[in-house]
């Protein structure tokens, strides 16, 4: 195998966190500390002690405090930095098979290196998937140590390398090109071709394995290694280079400066001493010569130079030298009653709150701003299909005889789904106007749910038989393919040229031609499919404002409806996304698919040359309706905001929810009050709006 990349030479797999190793412990150890002031200045009080002419006080009196703090403090940080040293051994000596035909350390792996790794294990250094366990070369990965988030993700190998399998020969004998982009530190993009056989194919991160990611659910797959940790993607909380740097907290810097202070009145105080000691010398201090002589050629200045620097060591006590070690004492203590803390135990998951470093705790006591992301930290994360709105027509709401609008409870009605033997037993519904536009056939509500069970990313399981489990990277595809799957459009199975659903009872598999992904910049996301009549589709779903820019203008007048309810569901603080379709010709999609091929084989600008092909074909489009999903927040959020908010810390949420949305959860949470008079918003498009918007 052969891994090309022109910007960079290829490094070793080696992790490293600590900050010393035997031989620089002491030399970084003592140049950190004597950072401090008060330390560099007992250092130079302690060269002005072994000055006979200047030394009043024997230089034992400052070598034992000062030894004894740079003791106590090497002493913590050794402690810490051990920790992080067994870490790293743990992790850089920990055995993966390699295709060497034998075990190998963690730390030796190297590019080009195929692996095997197995359930569970951590994901030893940036992979590309070869093949693995799982029907269509699926694998299933828990990225909860780079992002935080803890749902399960899917990556799938290509299909020229998932014949590979698990042979050991075949996987050998593998000859191909890895053109890729440099190490970066963007975990939701990659740039990359493999050429194989004469052909090129696209490599993106959907074929990548990062290291620091974890396997789940899958028995084993095969990866090619192609970067090592001194040069990669996920050296984020490494910050992105190898070399660790030193902190300094607030409390440091703040001591910094009180120390400084503290010089400057010492430096006065020795001044007008000596400034005494000159006058005296000149007027009374040759009346003293036969008590007190001087040295030869020793004039009143000179001997008021000596006394001002006999007057810093005298003097020497002025600066605290303890402080720092009293510092460090309180530090641990607080480590300890963060660990002791019964508030700050969850109980749910058995676990405590857990004080990592001794360094930097007394930082959390000056937090001025909070800055959180709203789903999944104030919200469950748990998307539940609520309400939706279907050629103009609103459904998910309950009324009584009269019209007037019922609250939904847990007595309240539920639809009842018994004609569908795929139906999930977990999904609720109240709505039973949805469930009789079904039965009755109608094409809008079919092509919505048909659109809904088409156009996403989701991967089926079927252990058994009709019980189908659902694999979603977001769960708000999750709960969209739920619900079109209770309503009759089930999702059964996908391979990465068709997808299978049942429609009504009916078994249909549509050719899957391509996937236009989602991303924060384009908000939306479009499958092209052929249904089993030949007919060409592209269904699209996104954001509102990113959707009607692209509308045919034929629908207008359903766009100002369609708007009514998103701002409805919006003010009960839903998450909305809206849905359209359009159909395609064959001779214009066969000329579009050629350079889409060609612009996903690019190294140089890639995004941008898709994006463009993407914008070609989403436009006309026809609207056939929106979604509302509900995620509910966390229990006692609501009341942490609050405490924050009388602590006076500032709490920013970051959403890509509609306007209407966040106001709703920002009042819901405690964000926003009924008190405050006015809510300012901010609608710029640039760093440069939203200044002058601020001001």
């Amino acid at each position: 195998m052969k891994l090309k990349n022109v910007f960079i030479f290829f490094q070793t797999n080696a992790i490293k966190t600590s900050k010393y190793n035997v031989f620089t412990f002491l030399p970084l150890n003592l140049f950190e500390q004597f950072q401090r002031i008060a330390n560099a200045y007992f250092l130079f009080l302690l060269v002005l002690q072994v000055i006979p002419q200047i030394s009043s006080l024997s230089w034992f009196t400052t070598v034992v405090p000062l030894v004894l703090v740079l003791s106590v403090t090497a002493a913590k940080d050794a402690t810490d930095d051990i920790v992080s040293t067994f870490s790293d051994h743990f992790h850089n000596l920990f055995f993966f098979p390699v295709l060497r035909l034998r075990s190998e350390k963690w730390m030796n792996v190297q590019v080009g290196d195929i692996i095997k790794l197995e359930n569970n294990q951590f994901v030893t250094a940036d992979i590309m998937l070869l093949s693995s366990s799982e029907p269509l070369n699926l694998v299933y990965i828990e990225t909860a140590e780079l992002d935080g988030l803890t749902n399960l993700k899917v990556r799938q190998a290509l299909p020229v390398t998932g014949d590979l399998g698990d042979d050991i020969e075949k996987l050998a004998d593998f000859n191909g090109e890895v053109r890729c982009e440099p190490p970066n530190n963007r975990l939701d993009r990659f740039t990359g071709t493999l050429t194989y056989a004469g052909q090129k194919y696209p490599l993106d991160n959907e074929k990548i394995l990062l290291r620091g990611c974890t396997l789940r659910n899958t028995e084993w797959c095969f990866g090619l290694v192609l970067f090592g940790e001194e040069r990669k993607k996920t050296k984020l909380k490494h910050r992105n280079c190898g070399k660790t740097t030193f902190k300094r907290t607030s409390i440091d810097r703040l001591m910094n400066v009180l120390v400084l202070c503290i010089f400057v009145f010492l430096g006065f105080m020795c001044t007008v001493l000596a400034v005494g000691n000159s006058i005296w010398e000149n007027k009374e201090g040759s009346n003293f010569t036969v008590f007190l002589p001087r040295q030869d050629g020793n004039s009143a200045a000179f001997s008021a130079f000596l006394t001002f620097w006999s007057y810093v060591i005298i003097l020497n006590t002025v600066v605290p030298i303890s402080l720092y070690v009293s510092v460090e004492i309180i530090r641990l203590g607080n480590s300890f009653y963060i660990d002791w803390d019964r508030k700050m135990y969850y109980a749910r998951n058995d676990t405590p709150a857990e004080a990592r470093t001794t360094t930097l705790n007394e930082e959390l006591g000056q937090i001025k701003y909070v800055f959180s992301d709203k789903t999944g930290t104030l919200t469950q994360n748990i998307m539940t299909f609520n309400k939706c709105s279907i050629n103009g027509k609103c459904y998910g709401d309950v009324c009584d005889y009269t019209g007037q609008r019922l609250e939904i409870t847990e007595h309240t009605e539920r639809v009842d789904f018994s004609f569908n033997p795929l139906a999930d037993p977990r999904f609720i519904f109240h709505d039973h106007a949805l469930v009789e536009a079904v039965k009755l056939e109608n094409p809008e509500v079919h092509a919505f749910f048909r659109l809904l069970a088409l156009c996403h990313t989701v991967m089926a399981e079927e252990k058994k038989e009709g019980e189908l489990y659902y694999q979603a990277q977001s769960p708000d595809e999750g709960a969209l393919v739920t619900a079109a799957r209770n309503f009759g459009f089930v999702f059964r199975s996908r391979t990465p040229d068709s997808v299978s659903i049942v429609e009504m009872g009916q078994q249909r598999s549509y050719e899957l031609l391509a996937i236009l992904d989602f991303n924060n910049v384009r908000k939306r996301m479009s499958v092209i499919v052929r249904n089993p009549e030949g007919k060409l589709s592209l269904y699209c779903k996104g954001a509102d404002t990113i959707i009607y820019e692209r509308l045919h203008q034929s629908c207008s007048k359903l766009m100002d409806v369609t708007t009514e309810h998103l701002n409805e569901f919006a003010g009960e603080g839903l998450r909305t996304l809206v849905l359209a379709y359009k159909d395609l010709e064959e001779e214009y999609f066969n000329q579009w698919k050629q350079r889409h091929h060609e612009a996903s084989t690019e190294l140089d600008d890639r995004e941008g040359k898709l994006d463009e092909l993407y914008e070609e074909i989403e436009k006309d489009l026809l609207l056939l309706g929106a979604t509302a999903i509900e995620d509910k927040l966390q229990d006692g959020v609501p009341q942490t905001i609050e405490q924050l908010s009388k602590a006076d810390i500032k709490v920013w949420v970051l959403t890509g929810d509609k306007q209407e949305t966040a106001e709703n959860i920002g009042y819901s949470c405690n964000l926003l009050r009924e008190e405050m008079n006015e809510v300012f918003i901010i609608s710029g498009n640039s760093p440069e709006d939203v200044k002058e918007e601020l001001r």
